[in-house]
């Protein structure tokens, strides 16, 4: 009795590990996708106010141009 309490157990054991690695993928998945909005939404406010495209404020950043 004790040695299928102990595989029950473990089988519960699994399964909440398995839920709570699907939760958190999920909550990084969504905190990586508003971030990237961010990151987007800043560059094209960036490029209205500068008048430099995004591409070309990436470029002058690492190249140390202005």
């Amino acid at each position: 009795m004790s040695s299928s309490t102990s595989t029950q157990d473990q089988w519960y054991q699994d399964a909440a590990a398995s839920q709570i690695k699907g939760e958190r993928l999920v909550r990084a998945e969504l905190l990586n996708g508003r971030v990237a909005m961010l990151g987007f939404v800043i560059g094209i406010l960036t490029e209205a106010l500068t008048g430099h495209g995004i591409l070309s404020q990436i470029t002058f950043g690492v190249l140390g141009l202005s």
